[in-house]
């Protein structure tokens, strides 16, 4: 009776460790599952951003004066180069048609002098010889004078004239034809409207340690309720403050930029590894 007893307290010990095993391995599972989709949901991070051109240029003159051509529209899209904004500038006109004329004077002098001769006597005769190295060398000091003079002057005369530093959109445009145009304001404003992309506004330095160049964003944009797919081309190395908070600007490339988003959109960004 001692020995079935005995039997007997083993098989329970042996059922109730079976039964254990298999009833915490799925706990155990379901709680690994859960910790990894915690990481997973650690290491990506959630920020506001908004739409902006990837360049954006305001241009202005150096020098006042009067808006003579304006042969660009607002909304029209330019080349580099192309000529954007153009001055009345009659009197650096003048000071260029002026330096040219001095140049062509200095030149004609210094090609006298190649063959220019002097009389000089030697045992009784005559002799007529080339002028000293001096003269020739004075006369070309002039044209070089002259030279920088009308290169200075067309520099001058080119500050009356606006053009596109890249290709792009003309965004808007501050004055009109037979408008007085001061120096230093910001008359047009150029932007590159077909490369939009986005920048982050809140992310906090807690995540920014988080995001990597390269890496995939999931962007959500509450005008158009559509997601769209980008990357991370830029992290500022610089934070800025926000409301009290201290945040970095993290800059998003589409992968293919949507057909109706517009400069100064908003949208929910999540970026992952």
């Amino acid at each position: 009776m001692k020995t079935r007893t005995k039997r007997s307290s083993f098989l329970q010990l042996i059922t109730a460790g079976l039964l254990m095993t298999i009833l915490v391995n799925p706990v155990s599972t379901v709680l690994a599952s859960d910790a990894n989709r915690s990481v997973s949901a650690q290491e990506s991070v959630t920020a506001s951003a908004v739409i902006v051109p990837a360049q954006i240029s305001e241009l202005g003159f150096l020098i006042s004066g009067i808006a003579k051509d304006v042969p660009v529209n607002e909304g029209g899209s330019v080349k580099a180069g192309q000529t954007l904004l153009v001055l009345d500038t009659p009197d650096l006109e003048f000071a260029v048609t002026e330096a040219q004329a001095a140049l062509r004077s200095a030149q004609a002098y210094a090609d006298l002098q190649k063959y220019r001769r002097i009389e000089n006597k030697r045992k009784g005769q005559i002799y007529k010889d080339v002028i000293p190295a001096v003269y020739r060398q004075r006369a070309d000091a002039k044209v070089q004078q002259a030279q920088a003079t009308l290169e200075l002057a067309q520099i001058s005369l080119a500050e009356g004239t606006l053009t596109a530093p890249f290709d792009g959109t003309v965004a808007s445009l501050a004055v009109i034809r037979g408008e007085f145009v001061e120096s230093d304001q910001a008359v047009v404003t150029l932007a590159t409207l077909d490369k939009l992309q986005l920048e982050t506004t809140d992310l906090r330095e807690r995540d920014i340690t988080k995001v990597k160049i390269g890496a995939p964003v999931n962007i959500f944009m509450e005008a158009l309720n559509e997601n769209f797919t980008g990357k991370v081309i830029s992290i500022s190395p610089m934070a800025n403050s926000v409301g009290g908070d201290v945040v970095f600007k993290v800059t998003i490339a589409f992968d293919k930029q949507p057909a109706n988003v517009l400069w100064g959109m908003t949208a929910e960004v999540t970026i992952g590894e």
